[in-house]
């Protein structure tokens, strides 16, 4: 499965985050609705869910050291320092 980088995926919940607590706030329009729209089916694409909510909950996951961390830390471990 194709992952998104981290730092994408952080700024996709970051602004989906944001439009919705705005739509939930606020009286918006067509257009923030959309741009909404387009956040949660960017997310279910990234993190290969089918609902928004499952997304998030993924993305979450992965941005805390889930995959993400796991393989940081295969690649690092696999590294060998030389002191000088």
């Amino acid at each position: 499965m194709l992952m998104a980088h981290p730092l994408v995926l952080r700024q996709l919940v970051e602004e989906y985050e944001g439009l919705a607590a705005l739509a939930r706030t606020q009286d918006v329009g067509p257009r923030i609705h959309r741009q909404l729209q387009d956040a949660a089916f960017t997310l279910c694409v990234s993190t290969d869910r089918q609902d928004v909510d499952a997304a998030l909950t993924a993305a979450r996951e992965q941005l805390d050291g889930g995959l993400y961390g796991t393989a940081v830390r295969r690649r690092s471990a696999g590294r060998r320092t030389v002191a000088a």
